[in-house]
């Protein structure tokens, strides 16, 4: 895959962030897309080895759009200058927990994984609930020394514990979490990288799956809300 190609467009629409721009370039923004379908496919052959329950999913399927929703934000930017996907048993849904790539030039890329679901009310109260009863799991799988050296556990986070969940609890500073998920930065001399990148990225992802484990046996019985 050529990731410089990928780097070189989504600079250029960092650089040129408008919808005429865009559209005379949509050529470019294909053959950019298609060299991301082709890392993420690496990906999903390369993960499938550690967890076989992403192998069904195809590319295309998993891919964020770029069109950015400017309705309530002061930034009337119209796209997104990324290259985003998740890769998970359920695709690019939130739920199940999976592997997530984003692609963005000025050292704005990261792997991630874990629950980022805000909105998702019952998610939020499954994994709380789960914590609560499991914390002991919780805290062996977080304090582990490859996890400590690679990763930090990411939320928004309510002020105060919850209702209904004892302020002393040993665990009580991640029941206050809406999210769960972790970040590990890559910068753009990594992605250049191409093939090592790919072999970085699983590496990450591997060390993450006994977080989404962790997160997707709480979320067992977990489905979307209907639109």
């Amino acid at each position: 895959m050529n990731t410089q190609l990928i780097l070189n467009y989504l600079t250029e629409l960092s650089d040129h962030n408008e919808r005429e721009w865009y559209h005379v370039h949509k050529a470019e923004q294909k053959e950019a897309n298609a060299e991301f379908e082709l890392l993420l496919q690496e990906l999903i052959l390369r993960i499938g080895a550690f967890d076989g329950s992403i192998l069904h999913n195809q590319p295309k399927d998993l891919t964020f759009k770029m069109v950015r929703d400017t309705r309530f934000s002061h930034d009337k930017s119209p796209y997104n200058p990324a290259f985003r996907a998740h890769i998970s048993s359920k695709g690019k849904l939130p739920v199940p927990g999976g592997y997530y790539l984003m692609i963005k030039p000025g050292n704005g890329s990261f792997l991630g994984g874990g629950l980022f679901a805000d909105m998702f009310k019952d998610a939020t109260a499954m994994v709380r609930n789960f914590i609560a009863a499991n914390g002991r799991e919780w805290e062996e799988l977080i304090q582990a020394p490859d996890f400590q050296t690679l990763f930090t556990v990411q939320g928004t986070a309510l002020k105060n514990v919850p209702a209904g969940f004892d302020k002393e609890h040993p665990q009580a500073s991640y029941l206050k979490f809406k999210s769960w998920y972790l970040e590990y930065p890559v910068s753009d001399e990594e992605i250049l990288a191409g093939e090592a990148f790919a072999g970085q990225a699983v590496k990450i992802f591997k060390a993450m799956k006994p977080f989404n484990d962790y997160l997707n046996r709480a979320l067992e019985g977990f489905s979307m809300p209907s639109r």
